[in-house]
């Protein structure tokens, strides 16, 4: 399930524990990412579910909710 592969990344490169990551998880403000985060976590999201995400969509992905609604309208 592409949310629960999500919330490991996000566990992973946050350090926060995965029950705490909830669909409504603010990327910036909650799991505190600047643009140097949000890259590494791009190019993480790429690898695992094999998709491209231009750099001009990243900027309308704000919760954990879109990331996983954007993966899956994009996955082959």
């Amino acid at each position: 399930m592409v949310l629960e592969k999500v919330k490991a990344i996000l566990s992973e490169q946050f350090d926060v524990e995965e029950d705490s990551i909830t669909p409504d998880t603010n990327l910036s403000e909650d799991l505190e990412a600047d643009s140097l985060d949000v890259v590494d976590l791009l190019m993480s999201i790429e690898d695992e579910f094999e998709i491209e995400v231009p750099d001009e969509e990243i900027e309308n992905i704000k919760t954990v909710d879109q990331l996983v609604k954007y993966i899956e309208a994009n996955m082959k």
